[in-house]
């Protein structure tokens, strides 16, 4: 065994003070000062385990960061790409409503499930790889800064980078119970405006074409193209429009969530929804958007590549699963473009995005060893 459970949790005292250095460095998207102060730090940290650094700086978010290590031993030269996002969605000072703790298993603060503790995890698998001279592939760690709002600036360099790996490994958290993720959802994002004609709702009504009438004749279309079969789902999730009770509205709105299992389903679901049409005679309807995040279909390379997985996992005492989810990564991305991707490698919890959110301890000791063995053994 070159690396086993045990050794790990021997480390645990280290490892949980990184985590609380991560987690503790609070990191909201739209809060670029705040994510650069995260940045700067693991970007220390990475050449303190002796990473070359790629800068690549943003303007409206983050600076994203590649940190790269070469091959070291007998290894194939094609490199693992990891990619981790250290942006959260929670605003500076939660973590002084709910601050860093542990409490038996469990670790709790901001921003820990999705997803520092795999940075945790990456940098102590780092440093187990080095420190028993272990061989492995070039690793090239890509630290994105804008993940929950979509990876509007990112998604070229995360391409890119995925182009040139023979596999991606996604840190995101596991699916309930602890199941890696092979196959994701595409998500899409629509905004439908519509137009009317605004006219007093008491005097002469006839006179007007009301906008939310028309929306609501939207909604029903929208939601007709939901289909429970192929898992395709589309929702109405915020609307708005009028101005006064007594006016016949001229304006109303609507912010659609799209999500499909395969490409072929994207492309029908995004030429019905971009194709909406007025059922009332004066009313315009525009869509704008498309789709954000392609789906990751479960292919026979990531099936391989997560049989490997498990293979691996076995040897450390672990009964990996797989699963597939209806919510979108990072991972998604380097999917489509038919590069093995391995998703949902990240430490066990619950609460993604809510009050209660935290990591288990013991899962975060056997994630880091499994890390560790992969980043050896793939």
């Amino acid at each position: 065994m070159t690396i086993s459970v045990a050794e790990v949790a021997a480390r645990r005292d280290a490892l949980l003070a990184e985590l609380r250095t991560v987690v503790e460095l609070e990191s909201p998207s739209t809060d670029k000062a705040a994510v650069d102060r995260l940045v700067a730090y693991l970007r220390a940290r990475a050449r303190e385990l002796g990473a070359a650094i790629e800068e690549y700086p943003q303007v409206d978010y983050g600076d994203l960061t590649v940190a790269s290590w070469p091959a070291h031993g007998e290894a194939p030269t094609e490199p693992l790409l990891v990619l981790t996002h250290i942006d959260t969605v929670w605003p500076v000072g939660t973590l002084a409503r709910r601050p860093f703790r542990v409490e038996g298993d469990t670790a709790y603060g901001p921003g820990i499930y999705d997803m520092k503790a795999s940075v945790a995890m990456f940098l102590e698998a780092v440093r187990l790889l080095h420190e028993r001279g272990l061989a492995h592939r070039p690793i090239r760690w890509l630290i994105n800064t804008e993940e929950e709002v979509g990876s509007p600036v990112s998604r070229p360099l995360i391409e890119r980078e995925a182009q040139s790996s023979a596999l991606v490994l996604c840190l995101e958290p596991p699916a309930p119970g602890g199941a890696l993720k092979t196959a994701r959802k595409g998500v899409g994002m629509f905004t439908v405006r519509i137009s009317g004609r605004a006219a007093h709702a008491g005097a002469e009504p006839e006179r007007g074409v009301s906008a939310i009438q028309e929306l609501a004749n939207q909604i029903a279309y929208l939601h007709s193209l939901n289909d429970p079969a192929t898992g395709t789902t589309v929702n109405v999730g915020v609307v708005g429009g009028g101005t006064r009770s007594n006016v016949v509205a001229a304006e109303a709105w609507a912010k659609v969530d799209v999500r499909v299992a395969t490409r072929e389903e994207a492309e029908r679901v995004t030429a019905a929804v971009l194709g909406a049409r007025p059922w009332l005679p004066g009313a315009t309807v525009t869509v704008e958007g498309g789709l954000n995040r392609p789906p990751m279909e479960r292919t026979p390379a990531i099936a391989a590549a997560f049989e490997r997985a498990r293979e691996i996992g076995r040897e450390l005492g672990l009964e990996l699963r797989e699963a597939a989810t209806g919510g979108a990564s990072d991972g998604n991305f380097t999917a489509a473009l038919g590069v093995p991707t391995l998703d949902g490698l990240g430490c066990p919890g619950d609460g993604a995005h809510a009050e209660h959110e935290q990591t288990s301890l013991s899962g975060l000791i056997e994630r880091t060893a499994l890390l560790a063995l992969l980043l050896h053994r793939l």
